[in-house]
């Protein structure tokens, strides 16, 4: 199950990246959500906890992967001559922003929606 989530998940987030149309909620805030998303989906199928208790260490994660670009480190992993430590830091992002963190919230917020809705009509 988790797979057939991850794939949608992370093939719009990448669409989204890829395909820029000059709409900030769909150029950036998007893709953020979708992350987002992908790491509630991670943590729901590693832990196999409630979704209350998946939504809130997802957000966690999250907030941890945020507040860790406000060490610089990120930022400055871009400047590596190794390609795999550039993309690491792209991962985890470089400038702090409390709009990433509002979209990781809605982002959050609808997996939990959804895989709420899902596991009650089961």
């Amino acid at each position: 199950m988790a797979l057939k989530t991850l794939v949608p998940i992370i093939s719009l987030g990448l669409f989204t990246r890829l395909v820029p149309l000059g709409w900030v909620i769909w150029d950036k805030y998007l893709g953020d959500a979708l992350y987002a998303a992908m790491i509630y989906v991670l943590v729901q199928f590693i832990t196999r906890r409630k979704p209350t208790a998946v939504a809130a260490l997802a957000m966690l994660i999250m907030t941890a992967i945020e507040l860790f670009q406000l060490t610089l480190i990120p930022q400055h992993l871009l400047t590596s001559p190794s390609l795999s430590v550039r993309l690491t830091a792209r991962l985890l992002g470089t400038h702090f922003s409390l709009l990433d963190l509002a979209a990781y919230a809605i982002g959050i917020a609808l997996t939990f929606l959804v895989t709420s809705k899902l596991s009650s009509a089961r």
